[in-house]
C-alpha cells in the first residue's frame, strides 16, 4: 500500500524517560492491629493490588493484610507501581513494631518508576490529494531493570495513535521491549498513547507540509468520526466522537487562520502556531473492575464506599455527585468512604482512566437498586400493594393517587426495627468496551531564532470526554495535563551518567513548568453522549498530556522550518539546528 502512496513520511521519533514529579513522594505507614493483621496505610492508587502483591512478597495469606489510602497529593501513575510499601511491611511483619518509610524527593527521582522511554519509527504513506491511505508503526520500548508494566504500555503506542485516522485501507503494528541497568519503567499518564502520538501526529504535520496542505484541512479530510469501526482500535466503533467539532472550535478559538504558519516579529523573533489531536480510552476493556456500595443510614443520609482512589483527581466528588443525581439529594447528604480493602467492594483501582466511566456506571447501578428497595419499603409502610406508582424526590415518597407520603427519615427509622430489607447496595461493573474520549490542542508560540528560546503565548485545547460530569473538576485535569505535556515537551527528561547514575535527582535539575511556563491555557469542552457511560460520560484523566508535545513540534517547524524529532525541544536543538541549516 505504501508503494501505491504520492508521498511518504519515514522517521524515528525519540521519547525519553520522564518523572511523574507528583508533590507528595512515595510513602508508607504500617503497624500490626489487635486481631495479628498488617495494616498498611498507603499513599497508593491500587489498594486491592497493593495487598495482592505484599501477599506475594511477604509469602502470607491476603486476609492478614489490611491497606488503605487516607488523602494522598498526586500519583499520575508513578503511585499504581508497589515502590514504598514492602520495605516497612516485612519490618512490621517480622518485628511486630510499627514502622514507616517516606522518600525523599531524591529518592522519589533516582528509586521510582518513571515514564518508558521509547523510540517510535512511523512510515506514513498518502496522496497528492491529502487522503491518508497507510501507516506503518514499529516501536522500541525500554522497561529499564524490571518488566513492571513492560509488556502493557508499549501496546497503547499503536493503539491510541493509529485509530485516529479513519481514512487508512493499511496499518501495521509491531513493537519490542527492551530490558536495560536502568531505573524500571512505570505508569505515567498517557501511558505509551502519549509516545506514540508524538510519532504519528508529528509525521502527519509533515506530510501536511510535503503537500502543501494547511494541517488541520489534511486532519479534517482524514479523522475518524462518529459511527465509524475503528480495526486498530480492538475493532470497537466511535459511538461517541466530536473530534471534528474539537477541530473547528480549537481553530476558531486560537484564530488559526490569520496565524497561520508564522509571523516575523521583526526584532529576531517569530510566532507561529502547532497542532495535535489526541485520543486514548476509558479503563481497559474486559479487565477493569469498578464496584460502589452505597448505604441509606438510619439519618436519611447515605455513605458511599469505593477502592477508586482519589489522588486529587476528584472522583471522590463526582462519584458523589453522580449518587446525588441518582438519589436526588444535595451532594452534601453523601459521605464517602474511601479505598479500603477491610471496608470497600473490589477496584482494581484508580489507573487507565477507568474512575469515572467504570466504578461510575458501578455508583449509577447501585444507587438505582437502592432506590427501588426505599421505594418498597414506602409502599409496605404506607399499605400500598405495588410500588410502581410512587414518586422520590429525594425527601419523601409520595403515591399521587391516595395523596399519602412518608419522609426518608421515617423510612430510615423504620429499617432499624421489624426490617427484612438491607438498605445497603453493591454493585459491580466492568465494560467490555474502552470509549475513547479526543481531543484537540492548538499552541502559539514565540521563538527567538538568535537562540531558541521557545515562549508558549497561548494553548487552547477542546476535549471530548463524553458529557463532563463536573466541568470544574474536568477543566482543572485538563490544565494539568497540559502543563505536564509542555513540561514533557520542552524541559523533562531522565539523563544517566556513565556509571548509571541519574542526572535529575532533584528539581534543581530536573526542571517542571512553573504557572509562568505555561503561557495562557484555554479549555473548553464539545460534549458527544457516550451510551455506556455513566450520564454519557468518558474518561479525561489520561488524553490531557498527549497534544502539547506533537503541537509544539509543529509551531517549530512553522517557525523555522525544523523537525525535532527528539524530547525535549530544547533551546539548544533548536539554535544548533538553525546553524546547521545556515
Amino acid at each position: 500500500m505504501l508503494a501505491e502512496c504520492d508521498e511518504v513520511v519515514e522517521h524515528t521519533y525519540h521519547v525519553r524517560a520522564a518523572q511523574q514529579a507528583m508533590m507528595e513522594t512515595f510513602r508508607t505507614y504500617c503497624f500490626m492491629d489487635t486481631y495479628g493483621r498488617l495494616n498498611v496505610l498507603s499513599s497508593t492508587q491500587i489498594v486491592y493490588h497493593a495487598r495482592r502483591i505484599l501477599s506475594n512478597a511477604l509469602g502470607i495469606p491476603k486476609s492478614k493484610i489490611r491497606v488503605s489510602k487516607p488523602r494522598i497529593g498526586g500519583g499520575f501513575g508513578a503511585k499504581q507501581t508497589v515502590v514504598a510499601e514492602i520495605f516497612p511491611a516485612f519490618v512490621t511483619w517480622k518485628t511486630g513494631k510499627p514502622s514507616k518509610m517516606i522518600f525523599t524527593r531524591e529518592e522519589s527521582q533516582t528509586a521510582s518508576t518513571p515514564r518508558h522511554e521509547m523510540e517510535v519509527t512511523i512510515r506514513l504513506g498518502a496522496m497528492k490529494d491529502g487522503r491518508i491511505r497507510a501507516i506503518d508503526l514499529y516501536t522500541l520500548s525500554n522497561t529499564g531493570a524490571y518488566g513492571e508494566h513492560g509488556p502493557t504500555t508499549v501496546g497503547l503506542s499503536g493503539h491510541k495513535s493509529i485509530p485516529m485516522y479513519g481514512s487508512l485501507e493499511a496499518y501495521r503494528f509491531a513493537y519490542d521491549v527492551v530490558y536495560s541497568n536502568v531505573m524500571s519503567a512505570g505508569a505515567y499518564r498517557g501511558y505509551g498513547a502519549t509516545q506514540g502520538i508524538f510519532a504519528v501526529e508529528s509525521a502527519v504535520s509533515e506530510m501536511a507540509a510535503r503537500l502543501g496542505i494547511d494541517p488541520i484541512r489534511i486532519r479534517e479530510q482524514n479523522m475518524v468520526r462518529e459511527g465509524q469501526f475503528m480495526p486498530a482500535y480492538y475493532g470497537e466503533t466511535a459511538n461517541s466522537c466530536a473530534l471534528d467539532q474539537c477541530v473547528e472550535r480549537a481553530k476558531e478559538m486560537i484564530g488559526w487562520d490569520e496565524k497561520y504558519p508564522c509571523r516575523d516579529m521583526g526584532n529576531g523573533k517569530v510566532r507561529s502556531v502547532g497542532v495535535s489531536m489526541a485520543m486514548q480510552g476509558s479503563g481497559i476493556s474486559g479487565v477493569d473492575v469498578g464496584s460502589a456500595t452505597i448505604k441509606l443510614n438510619d439519618d436519611g443520609l447515605y455513605t458511599l464506599s469505593i477502592a477508586a482512589a482519589d489522588m486529587g483527581t476528584g472522583c471522590d466528588t463526582i462519584l458523589a455527585q453522580m449518587a446525588a443525581e441518582c438519589l436526588e439529594c444535595s451532594i452534601d447528604d453523601i459521605m464517602v468512604s474511601g479505598a479500603d480493602t477491610d471496608t470497600s467492594p473490589y477496584d482494581s483501582g484508580s489507573y487507565a482512566s477507568s474512575s469515572t466511566y467504570v466504578t461510575g456506571k458501578a455508583v449509577e447501578r447501585a444507587c438505582e437498586k437502592l432506590k427501588g428497595r426505599i421505594l418498597n419499603k414506602a409502599a409496605q409502610m404506607m399499605e400500598i400493594d405495588s410500588a410502581d406508582n410512587l414518586e422520590f424526590d429525594g425527601k419523601k415518597v409520595s403515591d399521587p393517587e391516595s395523596g399519602k407520603e412518608i419522609s426518608l427519615v421515617d423510612i430510615s427509622t423504620a429499617s432499624m426495627v421489624n426490617n427484612n430489607e438491607t438498605f445497603q447496595v453493591t454493585e459491580t461493573n466492568s465494560s467490555p468496551v474502552s470509549p475513547p474520549p479526543f481531543m484537540v490542542g492548538m499552541v502559539e508560540i514565540e521563538l527567538d531564532k538568535e537562540t531558541g528560546h521557545i515562549e508558549i503565548l497561548d494553548y487552547v485545547a477542546v476535549v471530548d470526554c463524553g458529557t463532563p460530569v463536573n466541568p470544574n473538576l474536568a477543566r482543572v485535569q485538563v490544565e494539568g495535563g497540559l502543563g505536564q505535556g509542555i513540561g514533557m515537551a520542552l524541559y523533562e527528561g531522565v539523563d544517566y551518567t556513565l556509571n548509571g547514575y541519574v542526572k535529575q535527582n532533584s528539581f534543581m535539575q530536573y526542571k517542571v513548568p512553573s504557572r509562568v511556563d505555561v503561557g495562557k491555557l484555554r479549555v473548553e469542552f464539545e460534549s458527544s453522549y457516550e451510551p455506556t457511560g455513566p450520564f454519557g460520560a468518558k474518561s479525561i484523566g489520561e488524553i490531557v498530556i498527549n497534544t502539547p508535545s506533537p503541537a509544539i513540534a509543529d509551531a517549530v517547524f512553522n517557525a523555522t522550518g525544523l523537525w525535532i524529532r527528539e524530547l525535549p525541544i530544547t533551546s539548544e536543538k533548536i539554535a544548533m539546528g538553525l546553524m546547521e541549516q545556515k
